[in-house]
């Protein structure tokens, strides 16, 4: 359908997620269920290993909740479907890359959406803010991630007085990874997903795995979980044919054959 509020693109293990809700890349309801079922999808298919989310056009990567949707029924604590807003910052077993492309505005649940990704891109031209305290409401899950992502005082601040910030300044406080030309916004982000794509994928789950498990956790009771055999993706990684091929190319002087079994 060419009316979808979603596009794909598809090349070998690379799956690009467009969001493209035009005029603004607003997130309804419906979208919200849409993008679950799409990186569900990408989370269970074994031939995709990274993915790359970004917006339509130059002007929004998306400003979050769409309040047109809301004034015409659309309850702000509806069924968003699998995955929670945008289908991925409550995506369980999220176990595989992802990157975001800020193509432009992001905020509200729009940057929500980044800070659910593994790496950020931002265009040299991109816009963040969590508006929400001026119209008496509450950016959750940025409560709950920003303060751990960047200096307290500084997440406090954007939390507490919604004001914009723009790509460099996001760069500054370790917000993105890259602050990038608009028009080579997409370019590098593929650059980048074939980086990662060429890597070894078993390795990748066992890092998310171990870093989600870790969040809350002290040091030694995260280890202790590693050591005894309680994180699925570490053991299939200790027990796979990556494991060995890693170690024969190293002692064979080659680039390794990753399989992902």
């Amino acid at each position: 359908m060419t009316d979808t509020p979603i596009k794909t693109r598809r090349d070998g293990a690379i799956l690009e997620v467009t969001l493209d809700r035009p005029k603004a890349n607003a997130i309804d309801l419906a979208t919200s269920r849409i993008m679950g079922e799409t990186f569900l999808a990408f989370r269970d298919d074994p031939a995709l290993r990274v993915a790359i989310i970004t917006g339509a056009g130059e002007k929004f990567f998306c400003p979050g909740w769409d309040l047109k949707a809301a004034a015409d029924g659309d309850a702000v604590d509806g069924d968003y479907g699998v995955g929670g807003f945008g289908g991925l910052q409550e995506m369980r077993a999220m176990n595989k890359p992802v990157i975001a492309a800020v193509n432009g505005i992001a905020c509200g649940g729009g940057l929500e959406l980044a800070l659910s990704a593994d790496m950020i891109l931002a265009a040299d031209h991109a816009q963040f803010a969590l508006p929400e305290i001026r119209s008496g409401t509450v950016a959750d899950a940025a409560s709950v991630k920003l303060p751990k992502r960047i200096p307290y005082h500084i997440a406090m601040e954007l939390l507490l007085t919604g004001r914009w910030f723009d790509a460099k300044e996001a760069h500054r406080w370790g917000l993105v990874n890259e602050v990038v030309p608009a028009g080579t916004l997409i370019d590098r982000a593929w650059e980048l997903a074939r980086l990662l794509a060429s890597g070894p994928p078993l390795v990748y789950a066992a890092i998310k795995e171990i870093v989600r498990d870790a969040e809350d956790a002290k040091f030694q009771d995260a280890m202790n979980r590693i050591t005894k055999s309680q994180l699925p993706s570490v053991e299939k990684l200790y027990r796979s044919e990556d494991q060995l091929e890693g170690a024969r190319a190293f002692a064979e002087k080659r680039d390794p054959v990753w399989k992902g079994r």
